[in-house]
């Protein structure tokens, strides 16, 4: 079995330990491999094993990758995780099926002018920023009624929303917070993208309800591909 094989054998049954140990039985997350900086090489050995979702972070770099492996493999799902400018929008519908990072109105209107030439749904997460960080960008959690309205106005599929938390926090109560945040707008998808040192199944904890939850998973032993967890 390749290494990167392992690895995902490894942290599905983290996963499944944790979910038995809270009595959530029948519930099984999605696995997102994090592939930027890696070449199909390195990605095909997971793709042959039956994995589906792959995330990237810059639209250039996907458009090297993706287009060839998603014809051959055609239930593959990929997903933007970076910022997104709005000169590679036109790009970045073509190639990715999840966006993680709307952060502005601007952002929203050149999506949504794309998707409706192009006749594509791509499920969009609007970007928070919970911490008030100015060197972050997001929605600012006080406009994000009014932005996800305005995002339904132009016919965005948004399905949840995101947040990076501030560095060397404990990041389990900006996690709550985007709980309730979703919970007020009646979003049922939370994604939390964590760039920092934490057991990812801590989150599995806080978590009462079985709507998907991304997070970054610290796991990716040696040079091989890290993960993010859809809880």
């Amino acid at each position: 079995m390749h290494n990167t094989q392992k690895n995902l054998v490894q942290i599905k049954e983290k996963i499944k330990t944790k979910i038995n140990n809270l009595n959530l039985s029948g519930y099984e997350p999605k696995v997102i491999a994090v592939s930027k900086t890696f070449s199909e090489q390195d990605i095909l050995p997971l793709i042959e094993y039956g994995h589906v979702e792959f995330g990237e972070n810059k639209v250039q770099e996907a458009q090297l990758k993706w287009p060839k492996l998603k014809e051959k493999y055609n239930n593959l799902k990929l997903h933007m995780l970076g910022k997104l400018q709005t000169n590679k929008v036109k790009n970045a519908v073509e190639v990715f099926d999840y966006i993680h990072s709307l952060d502005s109105l601007k952002l929203a209107n050149k999506i949504s002018n794309e998707i409706q030439k192009k006749t594509k749904k791509i499920k969009i997460f609007i970007q928070v920023n919970l911490g008030d960080e100015s060197q972050k960008s997001g929605i600012n959690p006080a406009d994000l009624e009014t932005f996800y309205n305005q995002c339904i106005e132009l016919k965005l599929n948004i399905i949840g929303t995101m947040c990076i938390p501030p560095d060397n926090q404990d990041p389990k109560p900006f996690f709550k917070h985007l709980l309730a945040l979703n919970q007020k707008i009646n979003l049922s998808h939370y994604a939390l993208s964590m760039y920092l040192c934490i057991d990812f199944l801590i989150l599995l904890k806080i978590q009462k309800t079985l709507f998907p939850i991304f997070c970054k998973d610290l796991l990716n032993l040696e040079k091989f591909l890290s993960f993010l967890i859809c809880l």
